[in-house]
């Protein structure tokens, strides 16, 4: 009696065990609650959005849902179908690759000394003064020679600017190119503008890759750069960028195969 009444006891434990590691049933096939905290984990992921009760009951929702079209299409035999096939290659292909970059990402940590020697490198390549310019660019030099005449006569340089220029993303404000170091120019602009005192415009037309320039020196003033601490979250997410690329191209040079890539 002692022996049956402890099955009995078991019999009762093990499926509530059981049910405990699910989150529901369907058409008698057990939901395992695993793949509510694989979907909660994914969404929470990117620190979007928090995990709360709401949340859960929502993925939980999703995850009964999931498994009921599942069975009606498993019915329906699309897995069988060369479609489904080609299409869930296709999926573990990107699994693969997403897992691999995942993988390089953990075991390459980008750290803050990184992060501070890039910024310090970046900061003595800029280091010294900024200016601050507007210029007409044109594409024939006599056309840059006419507005030149009409600039020395009284015509608005801004204005000229905005009805001349072929470089709309300053046209529309006058030819500003706001504050930049002159590195981020090319060389025949850059020799130009800080030969040019405050107020000064070039008197001939500058000829460069892009057509032909007249320059405007507005003002200068000593180069300015944000706080490491400000920028220091983008600086690792672009040294990140850089290894991952490395590592891409590492593969794919080491790789054995006869395909030509068309970049």
């Amino acid at each position: 009696m002692k022996k049956l009444a402890l099955a009995a006891a078991i019999a009762a434990i093990v499926p509530a065990a059981a049910l405990a590691q699910n989150v529901a049933t369907v058409n008698g096939k057990a939901v395992p609650k695993a793949r509510v905290e694989t979907l909660i984990q994914q969404v929470t992921k990117s620190g979007q959005q928090a995990r709360t009760p709401e949340l859960e009951a929502q993925v939980k929702d999703e995850v009964v849902r999931r498994e009921i079209f599942i069975q009606e299409a498993e019915k329906r035999g699309i897995p069988q179908t060369a479609d489904y096939k080609a299409q869930m290659d296709l999926a573990k292909q990107m699994l693969l690759i997403r897992g691999l970059m995942e993988d390089f990402r953990a075991k390459n940590p980008v750290s803050d000394a990184d992060a501070q020697a890039e910024y310090d490198k970046f900061k003595a390549a800029n280091s010294g003064s900024e200016y601050r310019a507007r210029h007409i660019l044109v594409e024939k030099e006599e056309d840059a020679k006419a507005l030149i005449a009409q600039i020395k006569a009284g015509a608005s340089f801004e204005e000229l600017a905005k009805k001349n220029s072929k470089d709309t993303g300053s046209a529309q404000n006058g030819g500003d190119l706001d504050f930049a170091n002159p590195n981020n120019f090319v060389p025949e602009f850059s020799k130009a503008m800080v030969e040019l005192k405050k107020g000064e415009m070039t008197q001939e037309p500058v000829k460069s890759q892009f057509g032909w320039h007249i320059i405007k020196l507005e003002d200068i003033r000593p180069a300015t750069f944000p706080a490491f601490d400000d920028v220091k979250a983008q600086i690792k997410q672009r040294i990140e960028q850089q290894k991952m690329a490395e590592f891409q191209q590492g593969l794919i040079e080491k790789a054995k195969t006869d395909y030509k890539f068309s970049k």
